[in-house]
């Protein structure tokens, strides 16, 4: 569904061609301050055109405070903010009626909608509704900090294309005029020992839910992820050297038996290469019933990894803020 979380609980809507795009979000303390401000650094960090194989798409990205804010401060009532959609040019997804993109949810979604989906620019698939997930992230942010001022939400890009050199992938990418992914890895710092729940919302079952919601992902791994499986158990395990919780390593990630262990949780996401790619492909034109050759028109990025940061450390923020909830 388009909601996710038990008490800190975010609902999403929108679409990317549609007027806005925005999240409701319940379960939000009372007299929690939230200005503008608030939201500037993260916004500004997903937004495209700024960084080279961006979308040239650009959009004001200014949060609209609907309900649950009053002077400033959160009222205790369901936060609603929304984003409206101003630089649009729909009539390049005309053709996607008739030859769906390969990799996209376009077939999918006229599937499962039985065609009345909105798909300009990826309806409500649209990498456009991870703008509502940072806001969101910002709020889990602030419910952080009220219960463990010292809780730190990070992530990084490791590598692009396979290349750890960046700069220098993108330049690929953009001479090829194909996409490219990419690989994160996000680390939560000073969390509490024990938070999480056993088996179906172990911490990682969470995370892992909350960070699949993010288009374009197609795997994580905590810890030592799937090199565990060529290590030793004596390799493996974290032996534990004083009582704070501390750990000689860290290979598990954080998190044993679901709950968080008092060391950093540490996991990596693989984001696949944008679907919408500028180079010839084939594909299915339903209309017809033929395989055709065809070229994606519009604006896309050439690599969405560049731009998944801030939208990683939100969901993440979104499912500690609950568990923290939860836990207290």
């Amino acid at each position: 569904m388009n909601s996710f979380g038990r008490i800190f609980r975010i609902s999403i809507f929108g679409e990317s061609h549609g007027p806005m795009v925005g999240i409701t979000i319940d379960g939000v303390l009372p007299g929690i301050e939230l200005t503008m401000a608030d939201f500037e650094d993260k916004l500004q960090r997903r937004k495209g055109g700024i960084l080279p194989g961006t979308t040239p798409r650009k959009e004001e990205d200014t949060p609209i405070f609907v309900s649950g804010l009053f002077n400033d401060k959160t009222t205790g009532a369901p936060l609603t903010i929304v984003f409206e959609n101003k630089n649009v040019i729909s009539k390049d997804y005309e053709e996607l009626r008739k030859i769906p993109r390969p990799g996209h949810a376009d077939f999918v979604a006229s599937q499962k909608f039985n065609g009345f989906e909105d798909y300009r620019g990826g309806g409500h698939f649209s990498g456009r509704l991870t703008l509502c997930l940072v806001a969101a992230g910002v709020v889990a942010e602030k419910i952080i900090s009220h219960f463990s001022p010292s809780v730190n939400i990070q992530s990084s890009i490791i590598e692009i294309g396979g290349d750890k050199e960046i700069e220098s992938a993108i330049q690929k990418a953009i001479d090829a005029q194909d996409s490219i992914g990419g690989i994160l890895e996000c680390k939560i710092s000073n969390l509490p020992i024990g938070v999480g729940e056993p088996f179906f919302d172990s911490l990682e079952s969470l995370i892992s839910h909350a960070v699949f919601a993010i288009p374009a992902v197609k795997g994580i791994e905590f810890g030592s992820g799937f090199h565990a499986a060529k290590m030793k158990g004596s390799e493996h395990n974290d032996a534990l050297i004083d009582e704070s919780g501390k750990y000689a390593s860290n290979h598990a990630g954080g998190i044993a038996g679901g709950l968080s262990n008092g060391n950093d949780v540490v996991f990596r996401i693989a984001v696949k290469p944008t679907s919408s790619t500028p180079q010839v492909q084939n594909s299915l034109n339903t209309h017809s019933g033929e395989v055709e050759s065809f070229s994606i028109k519009g604006r896309h990025d050439l690599c969405i990894a560049l731009r998944v940061p801030p939208v990683l450390e939100s969901v993440s923020a979104c499912v500690i803020a609950d568990a923290l909830l939860i836990k207290l």
